[in-house]
């Protein structure tokens, strides 16, 4: 997983996956509003 960072601060943002809190600005942060892409994996052939 990729680590995501604090729009304001750029420090690194703990929880999440829905709603982040960064510990130094104390800012709580949408998933919607952190540019974060998901990239799902390649399936594995059985």
């Amino acid at each position: 997983m990729q680590t995501v960072h604090c729009p304001q601060c750029h420090h690194t943002l703990d929880e999440g996956p829905i709603m982040y809190r960064c510990a130094h600005c104390r800012r709580a942060v949408f998933a919607a509003d952190v540019e974060n892409e998901y990239v799902p994996r390649q399936p594995v052939a059985a």
